[in-house]
């Protein structure tokens, strides 16, 4: 018997935290709250459709308030698994709990797989230290164009990094080598390997170019996209969710330079769609802001997101659901540049939702899942749906 929805659009504000978990200590994100410091640091922020949806009842900030009768159904998740990466937070959205931490490598790669890595694509890397993406290409992005030798870097999360610019290694060339390096990094469970191409003539114009692709390792369990392709119900990732799942339950892939073609992608996906789920990941609240600590920028993408909610809502029939939600924190007001454990939103609305509510925090990301079985009649082993 088919669901009670046909269309979900489920949403991924990549770094959008919402207050330190209980056990943010362990990870040195005591003091994290994503959502609230950039709304105290902006003097305040404009979210009067979140707002109506019921954001301000998950967390207080200046400029967002609680409304009496919220639109949606809301709550606060709490991540189960072991970590606060994009990789292991995308997973428990979609119902797989890590108990194993993904392996990090905060102090460098050690020789064994460096060496590995040499003997595959005949590279000696320059690097091999945990570093800003933006900075490390500052440091070593002369020395690059000199030797063409690739840059490899990592940070406190799961991911091996490599950068070079396309003048000295093609695209083609930089994806084929991170494949090998995928190969070499499977037994050590790295997360991602993270192909970083970038353009310029010397430090000091250095820049990224858009074409970031990401090498990941499979899911450890069935996620609900598995479910749902064997069930022939169409999931199409927007921006970088197929390159998480390593391109497993996806149908169709559409990659993002940033948020702006992120929703643009979305609305596009929605035109041809009869049945399905459209997966979104709006990666400029991480990538651009949260990492490189830009306040402001954080704000004001948060209100750009807010005030393209209409169009996306204007475009969904009755037997549409949105989901709304995030993968970990990023707080650009704290020390460092890493991502942050903390809550997550969630936001569920249809416009068939006979009304709103505010639930009582929920116990995993992977209710996010349960939902999305839930909407499509789907079974699904783990979580609980915000439908009730």
């Amino acid at each position: 018997m088919p669901g009670p929805y046909q269309r979900v659009v489920l949403l991924t504000l990549d770094g959008v935290g919402i207050g330190a978990l209980p056990d943010a200590t362990e990870y040195g994100d005591a003091a994290a709250n994503t959502l609230l410091h950039v709304a105290e640091a902006c003097g305040g922020l404009h979210l009067p459709h979140l707002q109506r949806l019921g954001l301000g009842c998950l967390v207080t900030a200046p400029g967002l308030d609680c409304v009496p009768h919220p639109l949606a159904r809301v709550a606060r998740l709490r991540e189960k698994s072991i970590g606060k990466d994009t990789t292991t937070g995308h997973w428990e959205l979609t119902g797989v709990i890590q108990r194993q931490p993904l392996s990090c490598f905060p102090e460098g790669f050690p020789a064994e797989i460096i060496a590995q890595f040499v003997s595959e694509t005949g590279l000696v890397p320059l690097g091999n230290i945990a570093a800003s993406g933006t900075e490390i290409i500052k440091v070593f992005g002369e020395e690059h164009l000199r030797s063409g030798r690739p840059i490899v870097y990592t940070s406190s999360d799961s991911v091996f990094q490599i950068a070079a610019h396309e003048a000295i290694i093609p695209l083609d060339r930089l994806y084929a080598i991170c494949r090998s390096a995928r190969r070499i990094l499977d037994p050590y469970r790295v997360g991602r390997v993270i192909a970083r191409p970038f353009v310029g003539t010397c430090a000091a114009d250095f820049r990224r170019t858009p074409h970031r692709h990401d090498f990941s390792i499979p899911p450890t369990g069935g996620t609900i996209l598995d479910s749902l392709a064997a069930r022939d119900i169409a999931v199409i990732g927007i921006g970088k969710i197929y390159d998480i799942f390593a391109g497993r339950g996806v149908a169709q892939c559409h990659l993002t330079a940033d948020n702006r073609q992120g929703m643009a992608q979305t609305l596009q996906a929605l035109v041809s769609l009869e049945r399905g789920l459209v997966f979104s990941n709006l990666v400029d609240f991480d990538m651009l802001y949260g990492h490189r600590r830009d306040v402001f920028g954080f704000g004001a993408a948060l209100e750009d997101f807010d005030r393209w909610l209409p169009e996306l809502i204007s475009a969904m029939r009755p037997d549409d659901l949105l989901i709304v939600t995030a993968d970990h924190g990023c707080d650009p007001t704290t020390p460092g540049t890493d991502h942050s454990r903390e809550y997550v939103p969630v936001l569920a609305w249809s416009p068939s939702l006979a009304g709103g509510a505010v639930l009582a925090d929920r116990p995993t990301f992977a209710d996010v899942a349960a939902t999305v079985a839930a909407a499509f009649a789907v079974d699904f082993p783990i979580g609980e749906s915000l439908l009730g």
